[in-house]
């Protein structure tokens, strides 16, 4: 997970793993996470000669959904100080009050495989109570992690908070910019099975699929060095691994 990487780190892991992917294949590339996007989309766009997708928080759908005209954000430290997500609330602030929230310990309990224990019911009610006391009536999940917590979210705030996730919409894009370029599959049969990569052994991603999307699948490790990962491989004090998934 890239929330808590710095500005360099998440650019060079995006690019290398985008160049990988173009290598295997891939005729177009969906940046799924925010904090990528918001780092990196510019010049993954710029440098991959192929078509980039990204993704960014609903704050206009939540804009214009919201009746009370207050929602909320929930994201990652880096997407809600990264200039394009700050220019997205200086273009819809006017029309509704956002009250932006990182969701510390969030991602890395979705990491986990912890979507619903007292823990993450605690982390997450001390992140809406305040939305919900000023009044809010939306929350937008700025994280592709979040949408995870869907169900644990909804048990806190009923039908207090209207959720935005906007993956529908992603894939919609995704379906457009395939038309646009001639490069949408003819439907021949059943579609073929996803395929899974990993950096790391793949144990924890393959138990992370199955857990989260259902999907027993083998996954395959590989390597993709960058810039960024070759300095802490020679570092003579890195201690901490450096992982970064591919899928």
């Amino acid at each position: 997970p890239y929330g808590e990487r710095d500005d360099d780190f998440i650019a060079d892991r995006t690019l290398a793993i985008g160049a990988w992917l173009v290598e295997q294949g891939a005729k177009a590339l969906v940046v799924a996470c925010n904090t990528a996007t918001a780092q990196s989309i510019a010049v993954a766009r710029e440098r991959l000669p192929i078509p980039v997708i990204g993704v960014e928080p609903g704050i206009k759908p939540a804009a214009q959904q919201s009746k009370t005209h207050v929602a909320g954000v929930l994201a990652t430290q880096v997407t809600l100080r990264s200039a394009r997500f700050l220019a997205l609330h200086e273009r819809y602030a006017g029309a509704c009050r956002f009250i932006c929230q990182p969701g510390h310990g969030l991602v890395e309990a979705v990491e986990r495989c912890d979507v619903d224990s007292a823990e993450v019911h605690a982390l997450l009610r001390g992140y809406l109570q305040p939305m919900l006391d000023a009044n809010a009536d939306t929350l937008v999940l700025g994280c592709t992690h979040y949408p995870f917590l869907d169900r644990t979210i909804r048990e806190i705030v009923g039908d207090r908070l209207a959720l935005i996730d906007t993956s529908v919409a992603i894939a919609r894009q995704l379906e457009r910019v395939l038309v646009q370029h001639g490069l949408l599959a003819e439907p021949e049969g059943a579609a073929p099975a996803p395929r899974f990569y990993s950096t790391n052994d793949g144990t924890h991603q393959q138990k992370l699929a199955k857990t989260l999307l259902n999907v027993d699948a083998r996954v395959e490790r590989v390597s993709i060095p960058s810039r960024r990962t070759l300095e802490l491989e020679t570092a003579p004090a890195a201690t901490e691994p450096q992982a970064a998934a591919a899928s």
